[in-house]
């Protein structure tokens, strides 16, 4: 071992002893992220103004620090107020759950709601700040709030001329995949503003820019991007440690199945969300799970396999009842199709469980889908290929306008 390297492992040995004996300690990632970025060069840009931050438990740097926390240690920001999305400055409220605006004991600042009677900043929330920091974990899905809040923040800032940053982060699913169908206007919610696809294969601020430019936000925005971050990257190749993004989202492997199991609830098809394998199920009462893992295994689907398996939710519509059905086991996430598979799920317990399916509400699983073409076809008995072929003109439109706001290789 020449001195140099015996000088660098002599001094990490240092660094991970205590007096009881070598402590571990996180391996760096492989990325830097956008709030480590700015952490480390661009907060000079903003010395001696005042920043609100928008974010929750996911914010966290590389090595696991709230990014709040981090700009109060630096103490050459001024950080005045917190804005918090669904679910929470803390992560602690249920999907749906309304958040209400309160002082954060720990850092003594007000943490504004934007989940609650308002989701836009109003005048009164943006007083004294003069940039909006946006700091938080999306997992690629174009039915997550978090990046509808991200939008209506670019508008306030619009409205009461703020800078909006957007300090970037990885899509967990990657940024190589896209996947259908396209929000139809007629269907805009808080689930999906704008026409873009289900599986949209962007980062946040990469959104931003589409949000601003395209689709006419036109705020003073600027995106902090990564280091090192490419389009191939699945989150395992980040080197970064997963943070629970919401309560059914509690690890990464949840964000892979999401954008197609997350929509499968409105057919009466539970996902296993309230469960200890959020999106990793698909199920009812009274199915034959052999069965139905025989049917979808013949299809030989990308990168997932189907295995029988019963359970009983914990929370939700069908706490205590015992359910049936399948297992995803995603053996190949870099190949996996996330709506595709949810498509074929659908069609493969309509044809064999008729029973199972249930439309509680036509307006909510339009709006879910943000099309009323899958209910369309799917009641009709259209098979699996014929719904997703009717989105591909769409989803190649889509693709071919996301290529201008693309940040990474």
């Amino acid at each position: 071992m020449n001195r140099g390297n015996f000088l660098a492992g002599a001094t990490s040995i240092a660094l991970g002893a205590t007096a009881a004996g070598r402590t571990e300690t996180l391996a760096p990632a492989a990325i830097e992220l956008g709030d480590d970025v700015f952490l480390r060069r661009t907060w000079h840009e903003l010395e001696g103004r005042s920043v609100g931050v928008i974010a929750n438990q996911s914010a966290v740097t590389s090595r696991l620090e709230s990014i709040v926390d981090a700009i109060l240690r630096h103490g050459r920001i001024r950080i005045i107020a917190i804005y918090a999305p669904e679910h929470g400055f803390r992560g602690d409220r249920n999907a749906g759950a309304s958040v209400a605006s309160y002082i954060d004991s720990e850092t003594h600042l007000p943490v504004y709601s934007l989940y609650g009677a308002a989701r836009h900043p109003s005048a009164a929330m943006l007083e004294g700040v003069d940039v909006l920091l946006f700091d938080i974990q999306d997992v690629g899905s174009r039915a997550y709030t978090y990046i509808s809040t991200m939008a209506y923040a670019m508008q306030s800032a619009r409205q009461f001329d703020r800078e909006f940053w957007v300090l970037d982060r990885p899509n967990p699913t990657g940024g190589a995949i896209v996947e259908g169908p396209v929000l139809e206007p007629p269907y805009e919610s808080f689930i999906g503003l704008y026409p873009i696809a289900m599986r949209h294969g962007m980062t946040v601020g990469e959104l931003a820019g589409l949000f601003n430019d395209h689709f006419g936000i036109r705020a003073k925005l600027r995106v902090v991007r990564m280091n090192g971050w490419r389009r191939a990257m699945i989150w395992p190749d980040t080197g970064l440690q997963w943070v629970q993004t919401s309560p059914n989202i509690p690890i990464w492997e949840s964000t892979i199945a999401y954008p197609g199991t997350g929509l499968l609830d409105g057919l009466g098809i539970n996902n296993g969300s309230g469960f200890t394998k959020p999106f990793l199920l698909a199920g009812a009462s009274g199915l034959d799970g052999e069965r139905l893992a025989a049917r979808l295994n013949a299809l030989d689907l990308p990168g997932v396999w189907f295995r029988p398996a019963a359970w009983s939710p914990l929370t939700g519509s069908s706490e205590g009842h015992e359910l049936t059905g399948v297992e995803l086991v995603i053996f190949a996430p870099r190949r996996f199709l996330a709506v595709r598979t949810a498509v074929h799920v659908a069609v493969a317990v309509r044809d064999l469980f008729p029973h199972a399916i249930h439309v509680g509400s036509v307006s909510g699983l339009d709006r879910d889908w943000g099309t009323d073409s899958f209910r369309q076809s799917f009641l009709a008995g259209e098979p699996a290929e014929a719904i997703l072929g009717q989105w591909r003109l769409a989803v190649d439109g889509f693709e071919a306008l996301r290529r201008s706001y693309l940040l990474y290789p």
